[in-house]
């Protein structure tokens, strides 16, 4: 394969808990070219401004880590801003990629692009054979649209543009508001909250019953790189499917990720599920053979990640 660590990258998206984790796999990999923006340089949702940078920087190469994320209660709070920011985003980045003649462009999209009550494990093939869970449909809708878009701009045009479907992320850089992370990270910092302030007990959304899969953020960022440098959009196209899978290929109850961050944390409490909120889809575990089968796999083992990350909040938030 080519080698690409001289070419101009745009990382779009570099502050994030993604972003921030493929910009440093790029510098670890000997890439000396990379330009980014923060976002009160560059308004992602804005068309001008994001072909003006485009037109003036000329990057060759473009990974989308640009999104408006959080947990079941920010999304289903925000629907509207989940839809609109996100449609607006990857539909600037990938036409003004197109405009400015980028050679490849690697969109990260989500595993809620699959339908709610979809076999197990999710294969590519399921997109949009079902329902999907309507707490994060905003969501869901715009990264499916993003995935579409990323093959029809090769379809009409040939253009080198292939998107990845990560699972369900945590690690350096996360979010740890309670009213806007994910599951993980939450549950790290209400566990440490409660063993600081001796409470008897914490309390968690749903029943503990629902399955998840979690990465580490610094193997999905190896993972992108890798399919920048070895996986061309026909490859995908030509073969049937729209993205490819991004995971560990591993799940767990959130009962039993609850006590194993009690146990990291040193929290010896009570644990209680509250039944009465909801439980989001029953279980989402990625099939991620066929990323495997092309020469990727993940390497961070869930306790060691989950280390890592309560150090990282502990160094960040104490």
């Amino acid at each position: 394969m080519e080698n690409l660590t001289n070419k101009k990258i745009y990382l779009a998206g570099h502050t994030g808990m993604v972003g921030s984790a493929i910009l440093r796999e790029l510098k670890t990999r000997g890439y000396t070219n990379i330009i980014y923006k923060d976002l009160k340089e560059l308004d992602l949702r804005n068309q001008s401004e994001v072909q003006t940078f485009f037109t003036e920087t000329k990057p060759e190469l473009v990974i989308i880590a640009a999104a408006k994320v959080g947990g079941i209660l920010a999304n289903n709070t925000y629907r509207a801003e989940f839809l609109y920011d996100n449609l607006m985003i990857e539909a600037n980045l990938i036409h003004s990629s197109y405009l400015n003649d980028v050679e490849k462009v690697v969109f990260l999209g989500s595993s809620c692009i699959y339908p709610k009550l979809a076999p197990q494990p999710l294969k590519e093939e399921y997109l949009l054979t079902d329902t999907l869970e309507f707490t994060n449909e905003p969501y869901a809708i715009a990264k499916i649209a993003g995935i579409k878009l990323c093959e029809s701009y090769y379809r009409q045009y040939g253009c080198n543009y292939i998107s990845a479907m990560p699972t369900n992320l945590y690690g350096p850089n996360d979010n740890f508001n309670l009213e806007t992370s994910h599951v993980l990270p939450a549950l790290i910092r209400k566990f440490h909250e409660a063993k600081v302030e001796n409470k008897g007990s914490v309390t968690i959304w749903g029943t503990g019953k629902p399955l998840r899969e979690f990465m580490y953020v610094e193997d999905l960022a190896n993972a992108i790189v890798f399919m920048m440098e070895n996986i061309e959009a026909k490859d995908l196209y030509e073969n049937g499917i729209t993205h490819l899978n991004v995971g560990s290929g591993k799940d767990i109850s959130i009962s039993d990720l609850a006590s194993l961050i009690a146990e990291i944390t040193e929290f010896d409490g009570e644990i209680v599920y509250d039944s009465s909120k909801p439980d989001g889809t029953p279980r989402k575990l990625m099939d991620v053979t066929r990323l495997n089968l092309l020469g990727w796999k993940y390497k961070t083992e869930l306790k060691e990640g989950i280390i890592k990350a309560y150090n990282f909040f502990k160094e960040k938030y104490l």
